[in-house]
């Protein structure tokens, strides 16, 4: 009867101070956008590292019965593995292929020219 009494307890006070919260700010939120991101594209890697390592298997057991002389039924048809790529935060636009991450600056102003005497 106790050990329900201090779980009652407990709860109600756990509630009541997660009730009493501010609402997180628009940085907090930011950030826990990019972590759901980072997240998720994690998932996409390591889907990407699994598709790559079952085409790898298949292929070398295909392979193997080859050579032992036993009939492989025919693979079925999948789609390519898609590689997900490097992780780009959602702030930040990715520079195309070729040209500087940040524009340069600019060079520094030219010598005054000499005076004439």
């Amino acid at each position: 009867m106790r050990k329900l009494l201090i779980a009652v307890l407990s709860s109600v006070l756990a509630a009541s101070a997660v009730a009493k919260l501010p609402p997180p700010s628009d940085e907090a939120k930011a950030k826990a956008a990019e972590a759901a991101a980072k997240t998720a594209h994690g998932g996409k890697v390591e889907a990407y590292l699994l598709c790559r390592s079952m085409e790898k298997v298949a292929a070398r057991y295909q392979a193997d019965a080859a050579k032992a002389g036993k009939s492989v039924n025919k693979a079925t048809d999948t789609p390519a593995c898609a590689d997900p790529g490097p992780f780009v935060p959602a702030g930040t636009a990715a520079a195309p292929a070729g040209t500087p991450a940040a524009p340069a600056k600019a060079a520094a102003p030219a010598a005054a020219p000499a005076k004439k005497t």
